[in-house]
């Protein structure tokens, strides 16, 4: 089974910086965009096992992010929407999203949610 990795699309350097270094120090393969069109470019060079999607963001924002990969791509992985808005579930049901993380968030729980959503997304191999 190949690894999958960790799609993360943030405009804010700081918090992309971080989410990069406590995925990676939990062992995840993590890829970063810093908007919807090179988060797009980065699913076109390898599927991610699971997306965290900032909403607000210059250039292509999340929501248009999420309607073009759905488009494209259907529910090839799961999206967790990552925002501050006042309510981040409804955010996350606007655009049919998996899941969600409030900013502030604890980074135990980024941790627990990626984890929660790759070994949902990577079925077993099948037998014969």
């Amino acid at each position: 089974m190949t690894e999958r990795s960790v799609l993360v699309v943030e405009d804010d350097p700081d918090l992309l910086a971080l989410l990069e270094m406590i995925l990676q120090d939990a062992g995840h393969t993590v890829r970063t965009a810093q908007e919807g069109g090179a988060a797009l470019a980065r699913v076109a060079e390898e599927m991610p096992g699971v997306i965290l999607l900032d909403m607000r963001m210059p250039g292509m924002n999340g929501w248009e992010f999420a309607r073009e990969f759905r488009a494209r791509y259907g529910r090839a992985c799961p999206i967790i929407v990552v925002t501050a808005a006042e309510n981040a579930r409804g955010r996350a049901e606007e655009i049919g999203a998996e899941g969600w993380l409030s900013k502030p968030f604890e980074l135990e729980e980024v941790l627990a949610t990626v984890a929660r959503h790759l070994s949902s997304a990577e079925a077993p191999p099948a037998t014969h």
